[in-house]
């Protein structure tokens, strides 16, 4: 039985001191482990770090999930990296060597991965610049969604549908995007409305304007504001801005501006014009129209 134990531990002894060459440095099996086992301990020291960075950030009174989210992904990436430099020093493989050895490689992989670096890299810009981040509400390709989380090639976002939606970081960094809470969450709504001709321009507007202050969601810091903005062809235009602070739910607020407007000026009896278009007949037609038969 001695002998058959001994001849396993010989069996995975010649394993783990089975070697070959990597960058010009010889590395065995037993290496290879440890590096793993490296990476390992480095990943577990990572999330005990951010958990412990994250309570620490919190019971200082940091409440923006989005500062949170990033400064976590950026101490995950710097604890892997110095776990992965330090594996690599361990085995004492030479990195410059190996980097010569595979540049022909890594110029074929660069292009055939060359749509991940891109976005891999428009991630990081994304992380160290803050222009976008969890929890921002943000339009893109002409859709609005809340960013739910920066990953390293997508970012991924929730719309008002509550479909997820999976953005390349690049399409954020390269495209025009609408941040509505950059720097703060004030959102302008606005509501047109045309009245008929002979209503009086003063009372309408005065109408509008005790509407739009009576919203109950509108912020109490800005006035709205009412203004004729034209002499169309059926009506006199005017258009109602009331802010709001809460760009998630601007669909339903510009609804309850725009039942505001509707009721507000049926109350008054002030009418709310439609397409209308006189048509005007010459003489000789007006009198061959006035000797035909009129419908019993």
């Amino acid at each position: 039985m001695e002998s058959q134990w001994q001849e396993v531990l010989g069996a995975i002894d010649s394993v783990l001191e089975a070697s070959f060459t990597i960058g010009g440095s010889e590395v065995t099996v037993a290496d290879l482990f440890v590096v793993v086992a490296i990476l390992v301990v480095a990943f577990l020291f990572s999330r005990i770090v951010r958990q412990g960075l994250d309570r620490i950030m919190r019971r200082r009174g940091v409440d923006d999930e989005g500062t949170i989210a990033i400064t976590l992904r950026i101490v995950h990436y710097a604890v892997v990296v110095l776990g992965l430099l330090t594996a690599v020093g361990q085995v004492g493989i030479n990195l410059s060597a190996l980097f010569a050895a595979g540049a022909v490689f890594a110029v074929g992989i660069g292009f055939a991965l060359q749509g991940l670096t891109v976005n891999f890299v428009s991630g990081v810009i994304l992380l160290f610049e803050r222009s976008i981040k969890p929890g921002d509400i943000v339009e893109v390709d002409g859709y609005v969604a809340r960013v739910l989380k920066l990953g390293i090639r997508t970012t991924l976002c929730r719309n008002r549908d509550d479909e997820e939606i999976l953005v390349p970081n690049s399409h954020l960094v390269d495209s025009t995007v609408k941040n509505f809470t950059l720097h703060d969450s004030t959102l302008r709504l606005r509501g047109s409305v045309g009245v008929a001709y002979e209503s009086d321009v003063a009372r309408v507007m005065e109408v509008l304007d005790t509407m739009a202050d009576g919203l109950k969601w509108r912020l109490r810091d800005r006035t709205p504001v009412v203004l004729l903005t034209g002499f169309g062809s059926s009506s006199i235009d005017f258009e109602v801005s009331v802010w709001t602070s809460d760009p998630w739910q601007a669909p339903r607020y510009r609804s309850e501006l725009l039942k505001g407007i509707w009721f507000a000026l049926k109350d008054a009896d002030i009418t709310i014009a439609f397409p209308q278009l006189d048509v005007h007949f010459d003489a000789p037609i007006n009198e061959a129209a006035s000797g035909l038969p009129r419908a019993s």
